[in-house]
């Protein structure tokens, strides 16, 4: 046998542990580095994620508020019992939120592109 097949043969023998102190500097801080990448990554589409199913559901809510048949599609909500106020109030509250996880939905994605190199 050839020194470099042993050398390859003792390293296989040697097990993960031993390999592992072996390691030199600069395989230790690419392992480290790529286990932080790939948890920041994963954190952050998660992020992304979440805010799209947030803003969906707050359009839905807003959609849904437009249906003012209380019990079934034949009844319809009565000119008196309608709280028009409370109606403006909860349309304005749920556009602002819409509005405001939007931009912060550009910004998540702005940042993943520049922070992790592809699109979401």
């Amino acid at each position: 046998m050839t020194e470099e097949v042993k050398a390859v043969e003792k390293e296989v023998n040697e097990g993960a542990f031993i390999s592992s102190l072996k390691r030199n500097n600069t395989k230790i801080k690419a392992d480290r580095a790529e286990a932080i990448g790939e948890d920041a990554q994963l954190i952050y589409k998660r992020q992304i994620e979440d805010l799209k199913v947030a803003i969906k559901r707050m359009k839905r809510e807003q959609e849904n508020m437009l249906d003012l048949s209380p019990t079934s599609a034949i009844n319809l909500t009565l000119a008196s019992d309608f709280d028009a106020p409370v109606y403006v109030s909860k349309d304005i509250e749920l556009s602002v939120k819409i509005r405001n996880e939007s931009i912060k939905l550009d910004l998540a994605r702005e940042r993943y592109i520049y922070l992790f190199g592809e699109e979401i």
